[in-house]
């Protein structure tokens, strides 16, 4: 009787073969991050973010000037022409920086003032606002990422 040696197969990956899918897994993930650019991505939308507040904050000057026979509010008229001020955050105190807290009263024109999303100084919101000696009005997000330069002037 002849006797078959018998021997066991073993089923399963080796240690190298496991390695090489993590490793190609692994490539695969960077190249796809390196595509996406979340950093660029989250800049691009938090500049998204300034040029709606900014254009906010203008219309709502804006309103205020017509609801008030073209008065504009007293800190921008105090304004300098041609000097751009810090825009106060609504209620903080406004020392130094342009209080527009009258766009704010009994939520007329804006519920509150917007703040840059990247945070802003103690005080300040983020945003300038500079009037021409022609009275137009400009407001900008010197904070702007990615080199944009976000103003509205009208």
């Amino acid at each position: 009787m002849i006797i078959k040696k018998l021997t066991k197969k073993n089923s399963g990956f080796t240690l190298i073969e496991i390695l090489l899918v993590i490793a190609i897994i692994a490539i695969l993930a960077g190249i796809v991050i390196f595509a996406i650019n979340p950093s660029k991505q989250l800049s691009e939308s938090k500049n998204a973010q300034r040029s709606s507040d900014v254009t906010t904050i203008l219309n709502a000057v804006y309103q205020y000037s017509i609801d008030n026979n073209g008065t504009l509010p007293a800190s921008v008229s105090a304004l300098t022409a041609g000097t751009p001020g810090e825009i106060c955050k609504t209620g903080a105190t406004c020392t130094g920086l342009v209080d527009l807290s009258v766009l704010t009263t009994n939520e007329t024109y804006l519920t509150s003032i917007p703040v840059d999303p990247t945070g802003s100084s103690a005080n300040g919101a983020g945003y300038t606002i500079s009037r021409s000696a022609n009275n137009r009005i400009t407001v900008a997000a010197p904070d702007a990422e990615n080199g944009e330069t976000i103003t509205v002037t009208r």
